[in-house]
């Protein structure tokens, strides 16, 4: 039995847990509309000397949940929450407006079962009674064989979490009907970090519900290449000019200005002159995170009822900082005066930016776990180029052949993004027009996505607009009209 198989189960055994409490389930949210299928949300303590608990916002599918996929989603920064930053803004049973709920039409609870977890402690509703549990935290490696450490707090506790949340639990608890349903984890940003390295845990510990299959949007997957990537992404978008290209390839880099920033908060001389320069070239309004978004504030009228409210991290803050919704979703305020989209009290050791999780997904497709590596074509903060690169690099080094050469893929009848397959096993795909939260600008196209990864397919084809014969011909009727008149001189040179 290995040291972390072990680590486990002594946690576990040392704390008494009592099963989970059927008062977990949501009866209805504040202004929320009718829906037929079921919400839980609540705490789960992961330590009990340090009254350490975890807040998770659980939504079974629409439609026969037990047989469809349960996918946990880890947001990142780190220290942002996935119920206010995913569940009530992106992809939940439930967008947030000015004017209260709707029901979102691009939900992935339609065929998945959605579990948000807020993780580490401090973030979100989650919290602990020790203040020490929200210092330099890490996602630390033991050693360069990925090994994970025994003292990483995030993964382990996460880990600890589905046990109790998925494992062990009483008779008659709503969740024991989805010990057995497909697991995924999902998540973006940092979940880069999060995500394979809780996969990896997992199949370490050689738990029952292992992980068929990880998708990570814009993922922090190797700092050098990601941020390099952010530097080109400017410059071909044109955000900033060729001098200042040429500066950060030639004096101060992207990446070594963010890792001095993050080590001292200083800059170098030269380092200091190429930021400045992009500063007054990059305008404050414009959103590094979707570079063809609008940005807040808006009119509230037109906040409501539609499909991109650049205001919804806004709107959701003050919803889920009203008494009556944290009351509705058993959530508490331990701490902190206000609930917070990114936490305020976290303090994460930032070089652990720098750990390379290139590896840990080699490692996760060679024991069978399905990857998937999307990105929003118009993020600049961690674009496509990088990802598209590393995760090429790793198919090379995997001996993966292409399997779906680059091509694109549809929703409906228009391009949705691009794509590449490899080995049937690993991913790469674009979501054309999406930032770095792929739903929030594109989410018709990111739930067709997804849902056909749950399903073990890639991205459509299906809809592919191929011309039919009758408009083959009227092509061909336009191109010939087209020469005549060109031959008789009445059209073009």
């Amino acid at each position: 039995m290995s040291a972390m198989n072990i680590f486990i189960l002594l946690f576990v055994s040392l704390v008494s847990y009592p099963a989970l409490p059927v008062t977990d389930k949501v009866t209805s949210l504040p202004e929320q509309p009718p829906v037929q299928f079921k919400q839980h949300s609540g705490y789960i303590t992961v330590n009990v000397s340090h009254h350490r608990n975890l807040f998770y916002y659980f939504v079974e599918a629409e439609v026969d949940p037990p047989s469809n996929p349960v996918v946990l989603w880890l947001h990142g920064g780190p220290g942002c929450s996935a119920v206010g930053e995913a569940a009530f803004s992106q992809h939940g049973p439930f967008l947030v407006t000015s004017k209260g709920l709707i029901k979102n039409p691009n939900s992935w609870n339609t065929e998945a079962n959605m579990l948000y977890l807020d993780s580490p402690a401090g973030v979100g509703f989650s919290y602990s009674e020790n203040m020490s549990d929200y210092l330099f935290l890490n996602d630390a490696f033991a050693d360069s064989k990925t090994k994970i450490c025994l003292k990483d707090v995030y993964t382990n506790f996460s880990l600890l979490f589905l046990l109790l949340l998925l494992e062990m639990v009483g008779k008659g608890s709503p969740y024991s009907d989805f010990r057995t349903n497909d697991f995924f984890i999902a998540g973006e940003g940092y979940a880069g970090h999060f995500a394979p390295q809780l996969a990896h845990l997992i199949l370490q510990t050689k738990s029952e519900f292992n992980p068929k299959g990880i998708a990570i949007g814009n993922p922090l997957l190797e700092f050098d290449t990601d941020f390099k990537g952010s530097t080109d992404f400017l410059w071909q978008n044109g955000v900033i000019s060729e001098s200042t290209y040429e500066m950060l390839n030639n004096e101060c880099s992207y990446p070594t200005m963010q890792k001095q920033m993050r080590a001292t908060g200083d800059l170098s001389t030269s380092c200091a002159k190429v930021n400045l320069q992009m500063e007054t070239e990059i305008d404050g309004d414009t959103d590094a995170f979707n570079i063809l978004a609008d940005v807040c504030p808006v009119p509230p009228e037109t906040r409501a009822g539609v499909k991109t409210n650049v205001c919804i991290r806004d709107d959701s803050i003050a919803y889920l900082n009203r008494k009556d919704v944290r009351k509705a979703l058993h959530a508490k305020l331990i701490g902190v005066k206000a609930w917070s989209s990114c936490s305020p009290v976290l303090v994460y050791d930032f070089q652990n930016l720098e750990n390379s999780t290139i590896s840990l997904l080699g490692t996760l497709v060679k024991s069978g776990v399905r990857v998937l590596a999307y990105s929003g074509d118009q993020d600049s903060v961690i674009p496509f180029i990088g990802t598209r690169s590393l995760i090429n690099g790793l198919a090379k080094d995997l001996v993966l052949k292409v399997t779906r050469h680059h091509q694109a893929w549809f929703h409906g009848t228009q391009v949705a993004g691009w794509t590449q397959v490899y080995g049937d096993i690993l991913t790469f795909a674009t979501v054309r027009g999406a930032g770095h939260s792929t739903p929030l600008a594109q989410p018709e196209r990111s739930s067709e996505m997804m849902k056909a990864f749950w399903k073990g397919k890639p991205p459509s084809l299906k809809d592919h607009p191929f011309p039919s014969k009758i408009e083959k011909n009227n092509v061909f009727f336009y191109l010939l009209v087209n020469l005549c008149l060109i031959l008789s001189g009445l059209y073009g040179p």
